[in-house]
């Protein structure tokens, strides 16, 4: 259940889940529109993120949604299209604030997709750690069809997930690919029944949650600076993300709860 729900404007939610809320739910809340990223929620999307990074309580993030069709249908187009070329020049950076933010959040993320996750709604899902879906997702990254490119971080997310050959037959194509198809290529990690994503998500977050806070983090961090790395750089990445958890008041905690055969209460320091 969730305990409060913080709005960042008009289009999204915050809302907070388990003991102490150590689970947020940011929820893309434009059901009118599809949940077509305008400025405003992009704007929205940044601000909210920049506070749950600040928020040493949450140790896990769920990306969802509220629009029973769609997770998110990306870029608002009607919006983009009356823009001069000035004023998409001064949008981007809201844009882009809006999936860094996602992207660059510090605890792991879980996104539950449902319905159409295109376009940018996909590259928010992508920006996640682990993508939650549900039988009537369908995803993809079909900008090239209307002559532009994925901005929202797809060309460098998508290869990372699928490799760069899958990843360009993709985009390049601009093909919608449904949820078992999706699972198959590792575009998304698991299928839900029809509308069980959020569910599968939260309780999949919950079991995360449940663990160190500090070694969330820390592994988190090790994993996306060392992806791309040779092995030995991403060993010395490894060896600096244990070094700030070896001396944790987690630690402690940890391997005093293993021995008395009991639940952690994690300091998170």
């Amino acid at each position: 259940m969730a305990v409060d729900e913080v709005r960042y404007g008009e289009f999204v939610a915050v809302r907070r889940h388990g003991d102490g809320g150590a689970v947020a739910e940011l929820v893309l809340d434009r059901p009118k529109a599809m949940n077509a990223v305008s400025t405003e929620m992009a704007r929205s999307i940044g601000a909210a993120c920049a506070a749950l990074a600040a928020d040493a309580s949450v140790r896990v993030v769920v990306l969802s949604s509220t629009h029973e069709r769609a997770f998110c249908v990306g870029a608002d187009l009607k919006e983009r299209n009356s823009f001069s070329d000035a004023e998409l020049v001064r949008q981007r950076p809201t844009t882009r604030g809006a999936y860094g933010g996602v992207l660059e959040l510090p605890m792991p993320t879980v996104a539950a997709v449902h319905g159409f996750a295109l376009g940018g709604g996909f590259e928010l899902a992508l920006a996640c750690d682990v993508i939650v879906a549900d039988e009537t997702a369908v995803v993809g990254l079909p900008e090239v069809s209307v002559g532009v490119i994925p901005g929202g971080g797809g060309t460098q997310l998508l290869p990372r997930r699928v490799g760069a050959a899958r990843a360009a037959e993709l985009i390049f194509t601009a093909r919608r690919v449904e949820a078992a198809e999706a699972l198959s290529l590792g575009l998304v990690d698991s299928v839900a029944p029809a509308g069980e994503d959020r569910a599968q998500a939260l309780e999949l977050a919950a079991a995360m949650a449940a663990n160190s806070p500090v070694g969330l983090r820390a592994a988190k961090r090790a994993l996306r600076l060392g992806h791309g790395m040779d092995l030995a750089a991403g060993l010395e990445i490894e060896d600096a993300a244990w070094r700030t958890v070896a001396f944790s008041g987690d630690r402690a905690e940890g391997v005093a709860a293993f021995n008395e055969k009991r639940k952690p209460n994690w300091p998170g320091e």
